[in-house]
C-alpha cells in the first residue's frame, strides 16, 4: 500500500531508494539542499554524472543519477522546480517536478523517495506561502501518480527542514484527502 508522510528533517538524511535534489536547470552544484546533496554524494562524481545530461532542462523535468557516496540512498533524482520570482504562476511545473520524479522512481524500479519542499527556498519568489504551495503540489502529484499506477507501491517522505516550513507544510498537509 502506497503512503505519504510529512516529516521534519532533511531529505538528504532519509533511508530511501532515491533522494530528490531540488535542482537547477543546468544540474550544477547549487546552494541549499542541492549543495548538501552534492557534498554528501561527492561533488566531483555527481558533477560528472550530471554533465551527461543535455541541459538546460525544463521546469518540471526530472532525471536520475547514482547516489555515489550517499550510504542512505541508491539514487538521486534531480527535479527542476520553477523559480516563482521569474515565473510567478508556474504551479503546473511545480506539480510536474514532483510527478515526474515519481515516474523516474518507478521507471528505475525503486519504491521509496524523499523530497525536499521544491521551489520553497530561493525559488519561492513572491509566493505568500512557498512551503504550503510546495506541499500542495506534492500531494497532488502523489494522488495523480497513485491513480495512474495503482499497482505500484511507493513510500513518499516529504521533508520540511525548518520549524517554520514544517508549520506551513502541516497546515496544507492536514487538508489532504
Amino acid at each position: 500500500m502506497s503512503k505519504i508522510e510529512l516529516i521534519k528533517g532533511s531529505c538528504a538524511d532519509q533511508e530511501v531508494d532515491a533522494v530528490v535534489n531540488a535542482a537547477n536547470d543546468g544540474l550544477w552544484e547549487g546552494g541549499g539542499i542541492c549543495g548538501v546533496i552534492f557534498r554528501k554524494a561527492g561533488s566531483p562524481e555527481l558533477t560528472a554524472a550530471c554533465k551527461k545530461y543535455k541541459t538546460p532542462l525544463n521546469d518540471g523535468d526530472a532525471v536520475i543519477t547514482p547516489a555515489f557516496k550517499m550510504t542512505n540512498a541508491k539514487a538521486i533524482i534531480h527535479a527542476v522546480g520553477p523559480n516563482f520570482a521569474v515565473t510567478p504562476t508556474a504551479f503546473k511545473e511545480l506539480l510536474d517536478a514532483y510527478y515526474n520524479s515519481l515516474v523516474v522512481l518507478k521507471d528505475n524500479g525503486y519504491h521509496s523517495i524523499s523530497f525536499p519542499l521544491i521551489s520553497s527556498g530561493i525559488f519561492g519568489g513572491s509566493l505568500d506561502n512557498p512551503a504550503a504551495e510546495s506541499t500542495k503540489q506534492c500531494l497532488r502529484a502523489y494522488k495523480r501518480f497513485t491513480a495512474d499506477y495503482p499497482d505500484y507501491e511507493i513510500d513518499v517522505k516529504l521533508c520540511a527542514f525548518t520549524a517554520s516550513e514544517m508549520k506551513e507544510a502541516e497546515t496544507e498537509y492536514a487538508k489532504r484527502e
